[in-house]
């Protein structure tokens, strides 16, 4: 195989012979376990660390390697490697770190599509479908709607779903698919294309990992069932981990997310919530809040039912998740800067002693 079947191309190829000295490998992180990483290069795959240099100037996740990421490295022997550099993502899936204000989780880089996968016989819920997407257009990544597990369910469940997913959200393709009989598996293929990048995103149980043994023929990732005492998902996967399918495609399984919080410093939720921002153009005031403010386009679309009520609390909900997570940003910044002053003068102290 050759790196293009990974993914690789000109521009990678371009930062490469300006940037990354002639004795690195080149590779893709394929998998990653606590910052240990799986590197594949034309020599093979290797156990790889970051350097010390990396870990030091890392200002946050986002600086580590995630899965789907180009890097640079030395191999040492069979079994061991370190990465160097990074390079140049053109797209990176994030949310909120759970329990960690201020931070991100790197989902995964360099990625295309991705197939956001919910299962219709249990918690299918339209509002985490939206956050879904908002991390998918924040990223650049083109999302695909995949509704699993349709073998369990009768057709006016299946129909009434769709119908449900296409009033709220548009020009989003929207698949209904069976693991089990493999229904609608010719209609995902036809979105898969030979050296594009796709990920899965989901919560746990909803058949991602049973998808990707069946896209690739083989058997990739453990699956399970759903748990008969809490109808909810096991975390079979538990680490990210890329594979390369039979017609080219390039599949990254991801475990399941439970908490999909908005880490958006883009145009994500513009995006998905596209018809609430052009309304509010036309609002009377240019600070309107969309809440209780005379003149607001958007609340009277609301209240004519031209916007679904759900579709907007959800956005109101998500808008203020943006914003608290910016403000955390902000004072996070401003607590390291106030620090590095702090030491920067302490060292100047050592110095005249």
């Amino acid at each position: 195989m050759t790196l293009e079947d990974f993914g690789y191309n000109n521009i990678f190829e371009k930062f490469r012979l300006d940037n990354v000295p002639g004795s690195f490998e080149i590779g893709r992180v394929i998998a990653e376990h606590k910052e240990r990483y799986i590197v594949k290069t034309l020599k093979g795959e290797f156990e790889s660390e970051i350097t010390g240099n990396m870990r030091f100037t890392a200002r946050s996740r986002e600086d580590f390697p995630a899965v789907g990421d180009w890097v640079a490295l030395t191999v040492y022997d069979a079994d061991f490697a370190v990465i160097h550099k990074i390079l140049p993502r053109f797209s990176i899936l994030k949310r909120q770190a759970v329990g960690q204000f201020g931070e991100v989780q790197v989902i995964a880089a360099n990625i295309d599509f991705a197939f956001v996968v919910q299962a219709v016989d249990r918690d299918f819920n339209i509002n985490r479908l939206e956050r879904f997407l908002t991390i998918c257009n924040s990223a650049k990544v083109q999302p695909i709607i995949v509704l699993s597990k349709t073998d369990l369910v009768d057709e006016m469940r299946i129909k009434t779903i769709s119908e449900s997913i296409k009033m709220r959200i548009k020009n989003v393709p929207v698949i209904a698919i069976s693991n089990e009989t493999q229904n609608g598996y010719e209609e995902i293929k036809r979105f898969i294309g030979k050296g594009k990048t796709y990920c899965m995103l989901g919560s746990s149980g909803v058949g991602k990992s049973t998808l990707l043994n069946n896209l690739s023929g083989k058997t990739v990732m453990r699956t399970d069932a759903i748990s008969q005492s809490t109808n909810k998902g096991r975390h079979v996967t538990s680490h990210r981990e890329l594979s390369v399918l039979e017609n080219g495609g390039i599949l990254i399984d991801n475990p399941g997310i439970r908490e999909v919080g908005i880490a958006d410093s883009t145009d994500g939720l513009e995006i998905t919530f596209d018809r609430i921002v052009r309304l509010s153009e036309n609002c009377k005031f240019i600070d309107c809040t969309h809440t209780n403010e005379l003149g607001c386009c958007v609340l009277e679309a609301v209240e004519k039912g031209e916007i679904d009520e759900a579709s907007y609390q959800n956005y109101l909900k998500m808008e203020r998740e943006k914003a608290h997570f910016e403000s955390t940003v902000a004072e996070r910044r401003k607590k390291d800067k106030e620090f590095g002053k702090i030491m920067k003068n302490y060292k100047k102290g050592n110095n005249k002693e």
